[in-house]
């Protein structure tokens, strides 16, 4: 896997975990996952460079985003859900020992107030909302995949400009059900809102025209392999071996993987809270099909 990662990049590194060990900020979100994200504060020690852009692994970059490195530390987009904190899936940064001793130092007496990084940054530069609008991105550059339903209008008009989509929440590409032979994410056809399937069916066909064949000719994975098996070991891989999940969790991350399943059940509190934090699964349970089954049965 690492040789297949270096086909792709020009530097790949392994780093230590940091984990905020914060269980009930984390609790509170329903993300224990995140307890491992602040390991993305060692950016900050790549000083060989003058800039960077850090991206979440579950970013998909559309196209050329080269103007990013006009912009100063700390530039993000703002988060949807709460608009005055910055998202930290996609930000311009300065690299410094300096700022990484201070974050470490802010995570150890101060911790974070959602348990994860994104709370920690923003506390850190806490002036991002009301000093420079230029550290700003606009949304274009994080659009988050669970937000499009909640200003479709928007996504509408200025969707087609989206330069870097964002897979928030739980529910990321490969857990969605794919169609190798349409070559497309399986919808409900009935389903007139469905916007992010374009994203996702892009995603896929990354994976699937260009991962796969790297795995292959490294030896990764045979031939005959399925799609399932050679996403399941490579995310397992990637994830565990730079020690970036617990086993467990990637264990239960590979477990949910399907090409030819749909998404495991959620209870119907776990719908219900995504709902009203406008995460419909409109590709799954949510679907127009699935609910009008429901109120027949109702009605019955």
């Amino acid at each position: 896997m690492r040789k297949v990662l270096d086909k792709v990049y020009d530097d790949v590194r392994v780093v230590d975990v940091l984990d905020s060990e914060d269980s009930a900020n984390l609790a509170l979100m329903k993300r224990p996952e995140l307890g491992v994200t602040l390991t993305k504060i060692h950016c900050w020690t790549l000083t060989e460079y003058s800039k960077c852009v850090f991206m979440d692994a579950d970013a998909m970059v559309l196209c050329n985003v080269d103007e990013l490195f006009e912009r100063e530390e700390l530039s993000a987009a703002p988060d949807p859900g709460w608009p005055d904190c910055f998202n930290s899936g996609v930000f311009v940064f300065t690299p410094s020992f300096e700022t990484y001793n201070k974050l470490l130092q802010l995570a150890t007496e101060k911790g974070s107030f959602d348990g994860g990084d994104q709370g920690l940054l923003n506390t850190f530069f806490n002036t991002w909302s009301t000093k420079d609008i230029n550290k700003h991105l606009p949304f274009v550059y994080n659009l988050s995949s669970v937000s499009l339903y909640s200003y479709l209008p928007a996504f509408k008009a200025f969707g087609s400009n989206a330069k870097v989509v964002h897979f928030l929440g739980k529910l990321k590409p490969w857990n969605y059900t794919y169609n190798s032979e349409t070559k497309s994410v399986s919808s409900d056809v009935h389903d007139q809102t469905l916007i992010h399937p374009d994203f996702l069916n892009l995603w896929w066909d990354i994976y699937t025209t260009r991962i796969v064949s790297l795995l292959t000719q490294e030896g990764a994975v045979k031939e005959e392999t399925t799609a399932l098996q050679v996403l399941s070991g490579l995310v397992y891989s990637l994830a565990y071996s730079c020690r970036f999940c617990r086993e467990e969790e990637v264990k239960e991350a590979v477990v949910q993987m399907s090409i030819s399943h749909s998404p495991p059940s959620a209870s119907s509190e776990e719908r219900r809270e995504r709902w009203e934090q406008g995460q419909v699964d409109y590709m799954g349970e949510d679907s127009y099909e699935n609910i009008k089954k429901k109120l027949d049965s109702y009605l019955q």
